[in-house]
């Protein structure tokens, strides 16, 4: 089973790509938090003590429980594609008599030796990401200059079994469909989009969407003075309403699509009626196409929105202490002052800057992953369109206008989740639903997404359209 799993990857490389690059970021940030928590446990009781802030486990945690899931949202959305683009030979396998347990275990085997093969630059990468997040939590004064990263293993293992278990269930969720139904009915679905979305899905999503809410609800109820609980719970909530939205994006990007296509249609007759229907009729695959983009934003908008929120609501909270005692005690007011401002410092701004580019970094490999296979995957379709007289320059239109409908539905569900999860910190900070907004900087979130989803579609359109149509729609070519 390992010799055909091998002979798959060695097959279709661009299909493991994805897979391997999730794979690597996964480790390597369990890795780095792992690292972090053993430089805190292993540090002398004397170390500990002389820091000052929360310490470093309490920063790892705090960096690490939305860094890891968000990891591992990446690795189960790059799974999900290895093996789309792999289904029709997948269906070939299930003709000639493999057994739906066979197919499970060769996925299940992909999964193995590709997390396998980057384990060991995940483990030097993260390891180094440690060593570096802790020297700038010494030169800030938040770790003792005796705390080290230590050079046990048990970091790199753990990241390594975690990564593994969250790919080998997610293996078996994303097997699950092709190793359930008939071998004939597996050749031709994989041909096929399904037009219904599943019960387990549906009630999956009904699940993460309530989750999402009670976090908010969670976040928007704190107490001013726990700010930092209240943004951990809003940040989380963003995350699970991503996953809501992953799960539940083609009940409502149809209704979006058509929302924004007629303007489309109306600007670019031609390309934009045919990338209106292609859209509309693939749903499911514009959904994966969206939730990356939506994630991009989502995270990156909810990040930025909730830091000016905090600086705002600290500045405001030390001009009305200070007029309230200036007439009391001027030592009074400085050190009040001192207090409520303590969110803008220059350490406070360093950690939130760190925490979105992590996020972000995460968010942009997703986002590019996804977009390569789901254009790439389309060879064919392009093929066929070529072989009906269809040039290619007229094609990479076509693209441009999808992909220009892809980042409008992405940057909406973005803003929605990034407006809510702002929405409940801001509660919890300032007493108002509306939070401080970072104009400048939220535009060059929705200026960055579009080019990196535009600009990745058109590059792989690229090669997409290109090669003998007839060789390519016969399958004799991928």
């Amino acid at each position: 089973m390992v010799s055909v799993a091998l002979g798959q990857m060695r097959r279709r490389p661009a299909a493991f790509a994805g897979l391997a690059c999730a794979l690597f970021l996964a480790i390597a940030t369990v890795t780095l938090f792992g690292s972090l928590f053993a430089a805190d446990v292993t540090a002398p009781s004397s170390a500990r003590r002389a820091a000052k802030g929360p310490g470093v486990a309490v920063i790892a945690g705090a960096f690490g429980e939305i860094a890891v899931l968000v990891a591992f949202f990446v690795v189960v959305n790059a799974l999900g594609f290895a093996l789309r683009q792999q289904h029709r030979e997948l269906a070939l396998l299930r003709t000639i008599a493999a057994t739906p347990r066979q197919t499970r275990r060769l996925v299940r085997a992909q999964v193995v030796v590709t997390a396998l093969l980057v384990a060991l630059p995940g483990w030097v990468v993260g390891g180094s990401a440690a060593r570096r997040f802790l020297a700038e939590l010494r030169r800030l004064g938040l770790a003792a200059p005796g705390v080290r990263v230590p050079g046990t293993p048990v970091p790199m293992l753990v990241a390594l079994a975690a990564t593994l278990a969250v790919g080998l269930v997610a293996s078996a969720v994303a097997a699950r469909r092709i190793s359930r139904i008939a071998p004939a009915a597996a050749l031709t679905a994989s041909s096929t989009e399904h037009g219904r979305t599943g019960a387990p899905r549906l009630l999956a999503g009904i699940g993460a969407l309530v989750g999402g809410g009670l976090l908010l609800r969670l976040s928007a109820t704190r107490p001013a003075e726990e700010m930092d609980k209240a943004g951990q719970a809003a940040l989380l909530a963003a995350v699970v309403l991503l996953v809501a939205v992953a799960l539940l994006g083609p009940l409502a990007i149809r209704f979006l699509v058509a929302v924004l296509g007629a303007p489309v249609r109306a600007l670019a007759p031609g390309a934009g009626w045919l990338a209106h229907a292609n859209l509309r009729g693939y749903a499911r695959r514009l959904s994966s196409a969206v939730v990356p983009v939506a994630l991009l934003v989502g995270l990156s908008g909810t990040m930025l929105i909730m830091t000016e929120t905090a600086e705002h609501a600290a500045r405001a909270t030390a001009t009305s202490v200070t007029s309230a005692t200036r007439a009391t005690a001027t030592s009074v007011t400085s050190a009040t002052r001192a207090t409520a401002t303590s969110v803008t410092s220059a350490t406070d701004v360093w950690l939130r800057q760190a925490e979105v580019a992590l996020l972000t970094c995460f968010a942009a490999v997703s986002t590019v992953n996804t977009l390569v296979a789901v254009t790439a995957e389309r060879r064919r379709e392009f093929a066929l369109l070529r072989l009906v007289g269809a040039h290619p320059w007229q094609l990479m239109r076509l693209l441009a206008v999808e992909a220009a409908l892809t980042t409008a539905v992405g940057v909406l569900l973005g803003a929605v989740v990034a407006g809510a999860a702002s929405a409940a910190f801001s509660t919890a900070s300032t007493g108002s639903v509306a939070p401080s907004v970072p104009v400048a900087a939220s535009w060059y979130i929705v200026a960055g997404a579009a080019a990196l989803t535009v600009l990745t579609v058109l590059a792989t359109g690229l090669r997409a359209v290109r090669g003998p149509a007839a060789e390519l729609v016969s399958g004799g070519r991928d």
